[in-house]
């Protein structure tokens, strides 16, 4: 027997890891949902915290140019006279972020600042300057006609004595001293910091392939919740997360960009809590139990498996001793295994014991009905003797031949191997020379001439064959042997699903021996009937009578064991 195969879906292997998967499944699915839960409260978490930065960005940037304002408005009053340009290039040398310090008149003029201004004649015309001159105190702008640097405009107004309209001070603050640090722990890890204009395009950049083309309408939301944030593909096509807040006004905003979590990449940078931890678990807890399957179950299986197998063929002196290691209900699985054997063993030794008792009192029961039968034909015998007259004796010495047959089957039947199958050759050979021999002193001597195929036939059928040989041979003697002898020949043969014997004479038959119809023709016909078979009566090539019988071949079965080395091509009866 083979063992089990991964194949079958009723193996213990497959079933024990269906019910472990099944049983392992809602850990699984609750790990699962349980990472995806984590990510999109970090997902959420991310987008809240990158939208808090920018407007803490945009914030301090307001604070700060706000802050410019409030020193504009100090320094206002000296922002005039004597040495104004040196004084104005002090502080902004002292305060970092500033580009230039600039005092402008009613016409929008340079009066005094700390470095150089570019031309503009149409200052005065600028919205920022009208704000100021209709009584604006701040106003806060980009206006790249003030440097020559990327650079925000905080300017103050300025008065004269009469409170009137003065011109205004204003301060020139670079973006890149307005753009957050990267290094602030507020900010996402490894974010990216941006300036842009209200059209979109960006001033300055930590990382220009971090950031790309705003969408459209990207200000409004901005302008309401006071930070935009979306998603989007960088120029390395990874996807990150972008929030943007206005600085100044309407005029610049601060976007801020950070790493976006992709599922599998948040598991990766969170393998035991995430989605990792609980697969690990699932396939560890498969394998320990399918590996201690294997050791625990499995392998005794078919240990047991192959010891059965051994008892199949007849081996019960082999015992499971190594079923000592085994778990305890393997053990006992062993030991009624073992039990069994025992208990075959005993049983088949009782039952060799009754056969051989069964087969000793068929013998003796076949020999007891030979022996009957020969007390009946030597009795039969003894009154042939006493006789006159030649029919009666003829009859007589029929009879007693018939009977001498049946007595041979039974003494064939006890002597052989086999007391329910007979050889056919050495009984055809026996038979054959018990009928001439039992001649031999009433006239000259027959020859005999036999091939006969091996054939194991049963008593059923040897009877009537018997009984037609005795009758074919009496026949021969009475009418073509009677004072001169001859020769008599037997023959029988095997060919495929038909057996046949013929036995033959050479002596000289008229044509009323051949179609008369006495008491041996119609026993001949009887006997052929109860073969199934049929037979004939014709004359041979030597001038004398073959007696034929046909009949269907018995089943193929094996030869006896002792037949004498005489058994070649032999046929059971069915």
């Amino acid at each position: 027997m083979t063992g089990f195969a991964w194949g079958s879906l009723s193996t213990i292997r497959v079933r024990l890891a269906a019910a472990l998967a099944a049983a392992l499944l809602p850990v699984l699915v609750i790990g699962v949902a349980q990472s995806a839960i984590a990510f999109n409260r970090e997902r959420i978490a991310l987008r809240e915290n990158l939208g808090f930065a920018a407007e803490r960005s945009a914030a301090t940037a307001r604070s700060r140019m706000e802050g410019a304002g409030i020193l504009l408005q100090t320094l206002a009053p000296g922002a005039i006279g004597y040495q104004c340009a040196d004084r104005l290039a002090e502080v902004a040398r002292r305060i970092p972020g500033y580009a230039n310090l600039v005092r402008f008149d009613r016409r929008g003029r340079v009066a005094c600042a700390a470095g150089d201004v570019p031309y503009d004649p149409l200052r005065a015309m600028k919205p920022w300057f009208q704000r100021l001159q209709r009584g604006d105190p701040l106003v806060i702008t980009r206006d790249p006609g003030t440097a020559n640097v990327p650079s925000v405009l905080a300017a103050v107004r300025a008065t004269a004595s009469d409170n009137s309209f003065d011109g205004a001070f204003a301060a020139v603050i670079t973006l890149s001293s307005l753009q957050p640090s990267v290094s602030d722990p507020t900010l996402p890890a490894h974010a990216d910091v941006a300036l842009a204009d209200a059209s979109g395009r960006y001033i300055s950049e930590t990382d220009g392939r971090a950031f790309p083309k705003l969408p459209a309408g990207w200000r409004a939301p901005g302008q309401k919740t006071g930070a935009l944030i979306f998603y989007g593909f960088d120029a390395r096509g990874e996807r990150r997360v972008y929030s943007a807040a206005p600085v100044a006004g309407d005029e610049v905003y601060v976007v801020l960009s950070a790493q976006s979590p992709g599922l599998l990449s948040w598991a990766r940078l969170n393998p035991l809590s995430g989605i990792l931890f609980p697969l690990m678990t699932f396939g560890l807890a498969l394998a320990a139990v399918l590996a201690v399957t294997e050791q625990v179950v499995i392998r005794w299986i078919n240990y047991l498996q192959r010891i059965a197998s051994l008892y199949a063929r007849g081996r019960f002196s082999v015992r499971p001793v190594q079923a000592e290691r085994a778990p305890p209900e393997i053990r006992e699985l062993a030991e009624t295994l073992e039990d069994m054997a025992d208990a075959i063993v005993g049983r088949d030794a009782s039952l060799r014991d009754n056969l051989a008792q069964k087969d000793a009192l068929m013998r003796e029961i076949h020999h007891r009905v030979k022996n009957n039968l020969q007390v009946i034909s030597s009795l039969l015998n003894m009154q042939q003797r006493a006789l006159t007259d030649p029919a009666a004796r003829a009859a007589m010495s029929d009879t007693r031949q018939r009977i001498t047959a049946l007595a041979l089957i039974y003494r064939a039947l006890y002597q052989g191997p086999d007391l329910k199958r007979v050889d056919l050759r050495p009984f055809l050979e026996e038979l054959t020379a018990q009928l001439v021999t039992g001649e031999i002193g009433h006239g000259p001597p027959v020859r005999t001439a036999l091939s006969v195929d091996a054939l194991v036939i049963d008593p059923d059928r040897l009877a009537p064959l018997a009984l037609f040989a005795v009758e074919a041979i009496t026949n021969a003697q009475k009418h073509a042997f009677a004072g001169r002898g001859g020769m008599l020949t037997v023959n029988f043969h095997v060919a495929g699903e038909e057996a046949r014997l013929e036995i033959s004479d050479d002596g000289q038959a008229s044509e009323e021996a051949l179609v008369s119809s006495g008491v041996g023709r119609v026993l001949m016909t009887a006997f052929a009937r109860q073969l199934r078979g049929r037979s004939e009566l014709v004359r041979n090539d030597a001038g004398g009578v073959t007696a034929r019988l046909i009949f269907p071949t018995p089943v193929a079965d094996e030869p006896l064991p002792d037949a004498g080395g005489r058994a070649g091509g032999n046929q059971a009866a069915a």
